[in-house]
């Protein structure tokens, strides 16, 4: 079957201004101050495509132009354990990650693969310029899945500390490379040395929560709810790195306002972040659109002390127009601060109550949810959306081999651009 290619046009976000796609656009050219970009889909109606497989399924709203191989849609069910032993009546977990028992079959089993099956359908088939990913871990595992098995060529820039969240089912494809910054390094060391890459035309940076694709692959997760429940949730939880997922739910929140079909109301906003770890958490109750200052050391000693690593990012996209700070303030909600002994209880918990191992930022969504209901944020008849960012690791191990990949080159992030390139290029000679 052919695919038609998605027909939307970009708004800006701080001016409103609607204009055309030039095919890779992460903002508009004409703005004047720091806003994201938004998809504005032809189609109105929330209409899942059944003649499409997987993930591809919301196909209509994505910003696609074809659809790949071996994609799987989150899965959202109704919650019987959790939701008993917190004393709710309609909890739903939307979770992203590999458990057969509900027909989740995420490889990766992280709700990344959403980000990374949108975005690499935002390249047209016959593009000849090398996608790069800056990546803590979950996002860089999508990517180089989605990529090797579709042929598509990548360049992954990670921590080398991460590079133990680099497991296959199988080899990765030649096509994709993995560039390292050396030990003692973080999330923002990795980026820098992608944006270093990108100064060479040869490469093209994916752009993080300002692509399009990134933000409405995120979003199916609440697309899954909707249809499974029949209606907006009036309350939402996740664990945050960077805040894209969160924004990525109020955005498609407002399309099915739009549609009209599942509610007109907007479904409370509370994402949640691993102290010390926690920057939008001090942001956000300080009322303060601008981040609170965190300097590189400060970040680096914060992001070794907390278990959930990915949650780690330092320059999340918070403060801009159309950004965290102005979901949460549209749509009302908080952010909660989870500490690690906290992570620890509610993965055993949550394993205990739903019968699966999910990841230390996953149980942070958790944990932040009993927050809530012991502090009477929510009301226990409430429908409640816990999106599940990402489990089942300990089952897909138990259940097949996997492989370990490793850094192509480790490279130090103060070399300067020109050396930095020209090393990484020879990887794809």
């Amino acid at each position: 079957m052919t695919f038609t290619p998605t027909k939307y046009k970009l708004m800006n976000c701080g001016t409103g201004r609607i204009f055309d796609d030039a095919g890779w656009t992460l903002a508009d050219p004409q703005a004047e101050s720091p806003a994201l970009v938004r998809a504005i889909y032809e189609k109105k109606k929330f209409e899942p495509r059944n003649d499409l497989d997987g993930f591809y399924r919301y196909a209509d709203w994505l910003p696609i132009k074809r659809t790949l191989l071996h994609s799987h849609a989150p899965v959202t069910y109704r919650s019987k354990g959790l939701a008993s032993y917190l004393g709710l009546e309609n909890l739903y977990i939307t979770f992203s990650g590999y458990f057969p028992e509900i027909g989740a079959r995420m490889e990766t089993c992280s709700f990344k693969e959403t980000e990374a099956y949108s975005v690499c359908a935002r390249l047209p088939e016959n593009h000849d310029r090398i996608l790069v990913v800056a990546s803590a871990g979950n996002t860089a595992r999508a990517f180089a899945k989605v990529c090797s098995d579709n042929g598509i060529p990548l360049l992954l820039s990670i921590p080398e500390d991460n590079i133990n969240a680099l497991w296959f089912h199988k080899p990765l494809n030649d096509c994709v490379k993995i560039i390292a910054a050396p030990a003692g390094c973080d999330y923002f060391d990795a980026i820098v040395l992608a944006d270093k890459v990108c100064e060479s035309e040869r490469f093209m940076a994916e752009g993080g929560a300002k692509n399009i694709a990134r933000r409405d692959g995120m979003g199916t997760t609440l697309l899954s709810a909707v249809e499974t429940i029949g209606r907006i949730p009036d309350a939402y939880f996740q664990a945050i790195g960077s805040g894209t997922g969160t924004i990525a739910v109020w955005e498609n929140n407002l399309r099915l306002i739009e549609d009209g079909r599942f509610g007109k109301h907007k479904m409370r906003l509370y994402p949640s972040q691993n102290a010390p770890f926690t920057i939008m958490y001090d942001s956000w109750k300080a009322k303060s659109r601008p981040l609170v200052k965190l300097s590189a050391e400060e970040a680096r000693a914060q992001a070794a002390e907390i278990k959930a690593k990915v949650l780690s990012n330092r320059k999340p996209p918070y403060s801009l127009a159309g950004g965290l700070f102005d979901a949460i303030n549209d749509a009302g909600g908080d952010i909660y601060k989870v500490t690690n002994d906290e992570i620890d209880i509610w993965k055993a918990r949550f394993k205990e109550l739903e019968g699966i191992d999910i990841y230390s930022a996953a149980s942070v969504a958790v944990a932040s949810l009993s927050q809530a209901v012991e502090q009477k944020a929510v009301a226990k008849d409430e429908v409640i959306m816990l999106n599940i960012t990402g489990g089942g690791e300990s089952l897909t191990k138990e259940h097949h081999d996997v492989v370990y990949a490793k850094p192509d080159l480790v490279i130090d992030t103060f070399l300067p651009a020109e050396e930095i390139i020209e090393r990484t290029e020879r990887l794809f000679r």
